[in-house]
């Protein structure tokens, strides 16, 4: 990485802090702290005007490092293990995205309120790219290094992004469909190696000033957008505001992550989903905790127990796969170094790894339970009875009730959709809109609630139960997977003349991606094992990989009924063994 030349400097703290400013009793005027957020967060103050996280958050942290009221504790600590190491102080980083800032707001030549594609792995230019679009007042748009070309294409020309930012990988998928994408102004290549016709962040970056100024923001103006999967047609645009994300997380970050400033916590979230700025930024810089990044480009379960041997890590946030995969070694030949809270998320944890993992490392783990559009919805948290299998009871500030399709809350053990009850006015912590679809952002509101789309039951105690997806969105190993993508993808290869895409149990995943296919003639007699690997690859070209069909079974035929959805719903009942 471009960064390792940095670690043995100090930096000069160039601005002062930008903290919007509340009168109180008529006393002098002083900056948001953590306190105030929390309050704003429970909804018992009202939103400030302005806010913007990198002026409002980070640079008072830093201002505490200057005046040594707290340590200069890293606030990233990065390693690849294999020797490489960056670790930034709040005012390192602070530093150093000011610089990232003047990157993309000179010769990227981008202006406040542009659309900026983010597409890298876990390194540290992610973070730093990341804060210098909020100084910017740039929107943030990431995606995982896994889509194809089609995805990108379809993200770039969807939101008219003016820029993308890559690593080297992505560079032929991003060349291949340039001549598509004509609001597409600016390619920013994050590689030690030069590229033509793209530029390089690496000399960018050298030669840019440290001096800048952080936009002043307002509150509900726009900082990302998450693409996020549905039932049918492509993914939709889930915008968030500098406030939604900025402090909508601060509950999360005290409550259910339970976070210090002492703390170092560890989420394995891939940096194209929201859970990475839910644990890697938003919740635990609030909290002014360092974030801890393992590059580790393809999970192995060594070097994951080797590092939280290693390294003095004290949170670890994973979906539940990680934790299947882990029980299976002997926990108890490995000693954490700092190792004491546990949570897990993205899909449901199974009963039995929340008691074998409690059983062989003595930890609990804390589920939680959340979407990209209004973030923690439901969570174990520390101090609570948990409930093994149960997602955990309501979070502030939301009001979370099982209703029926007519908008009626449910008595417990009633199985409906899980609702948020609003009130009079949308919670500042939603997100804003799908943008450019206004249908889809008005169905998510039923009468007083907020549906959101899953499945689940209350019980008596008011815990919540997760039954499964209302639409038809595959959940596997924390990944959300449209059938109708993948559907889009087999069709286009001439073996297939129709498919159906639907979960199917996994022990390790909890469910993975199995199609059904009704093949064309002159393939009825290929091969079984070979058509499928081919199909297999097939979609992974066609789509981001992680979306093709662990599973493929061959049909005469699907069933004769008038809609997709209802095709698949016969198909998953049978899968899961529910006819």
């Amino acid at each position: 990485m471009i960064f390792f030349r940095y670690q043995m400097f100090r930096f000069i703290w160039l601005a002062k802090p930008t903290g919007r400013y509340l009168h109180k009793d008529h006393q002098l005027w002083a900056p948001l702290t953590l306190a105030d957020f929390e309050a704003i967060n429970r909804c018992e103050r009202s939103l400030p005007k302005n806010f913007n996280f990198a002026g409002d958050v980070l640079d008072q942290w830093s201002q505490k490092e200057k005046t040594g009221e707290r340590p200069a504790n890293p606030a990233l600590w990065w390693v690849n293990g294999k020797g490489a190491e960056v670790k930034w102080s709040f005012e390192e980083l602070g530093s150093l995205s000011r610089k990232a800032a003047n990157v993309l707001i000179k010769p990227c030549g981008l202006k406040r309120g542009d659309r900026v594609a983010v597409i890298l792995p876990r390194i540290p230019e992610w973070w730093l790219i990341n804060v210098a679009c909020m100084r910017t007042g740039l929107v943030f748009m990431p995606g995982t290094t896994q889509l194809t070309a089609k995805d990108i294409l379809y993200r770039l020309r969807a939101s008219k992004a003016k820029c993308v930012v890559v690593s080297e990988e992505v560079v032929p998928a991003v060349e291949s469909i340039m001549s598509e994408c004509p609001d597409l102004k600016t390619k920013l290549l994050v590689s030690p190696h030069s590229q033509n016709g793209w530029l390089s962040f690496q000399e960018l970056f050298q030669s840019a000033s440290e001096e800048h100024s952080c936009v002043e923001t307002g509150s509900q103006e726009p900082v990302a957008i998450y693409f996020t999967s549905g039932t049918t047609g492509a993914p939709k645009m889930a915008q968030h505001s500098q406030s939604s994300l900025g402090i909508g997380y601060t509950l999360c970050g005290r409550y259910w992550l339970d976070l210090k400033s002492s703390d170092i916590i560890w989420n394995m979230s891939d940096t194209g989903w929201i859970k990475a700025a839910i644990g890697s930024v938003f919740s635990s810089w609030l909290q002014g905790a360092c974030v801890f990044v393992h590059r580790m480009a393809q999970f192995d379960t060594e070097t994951f127990l080797d590092t939280l041997t290693t390294y003095p890590i004290t949170t670890l946030c994973s979906a539940p796969t990680v934790y299947r995969m882990l029980v299976q070694k002997d926990l108890k030949r490995y000693k954490f170094k700092k190792l004491r809270h546990c949570l897990t998320g993205g899909e449901p944890l199974n009963p039995e790894v929340l008691e074998q993992w409690k059983a062989q490392t003595g930890l609990d783990l804390y589920e939680g339970y959340g979407q990209t559009e209004v973030g923690i919805i439901c969570a174990n948290q520390k101090g609570q009875e948990i409930k093994p299998g149960s997602m955990g009871k309501g979070v502030q500030p939301y009001d979370v009730q099982i209703i029926d399709e007519n908008g009626n809350v449910l008595p417990p053990g009633k199985e409906g959709e899980i609702a948020l009850r609003l009130q009079t006015t949308r919670p500042f912590c939603f997100f804003s809109e799908y943008v450019d679809n206004p249908e889809k952002t008005a169905a998510t509101i039923r009468g007083n609630f907020y549906v959101t789309g899953d499945r689940g039951v209350m019980d008596s105690d008011g815990f919540f139960w997760f039954v499964g997806r209302a639409d038809d969105v595959i959940i596997s190993s924390g990944y959300r997977i449209g059938p109708f993508e993948v559907e889009s993808a087999l069709i286009e290869h001439p073996a297939v003349v129709e498919s159906a895409v639907v979960s199917s149990p996994d022990p390790i995943r909890g469910e993975v991606v199995k199609a059904f296919v009704v093949l064309s003639a002159p393939f009825k007699s290929s091969n079984p094992e070979k058509l499928t690997l081919e199909l297999q690859d097939h979609v992974k070209k066609s789509t981001a990989p992680y979306k093709y069909p662990r599973k493929v079974e061959f049909v005469p035929e699907l069933p004769k009924t008038i809609t997709g959805k209802i095709k698949r719903n016969v198909l998953r009942d049978h899968e899961w063994g529910r006819t």
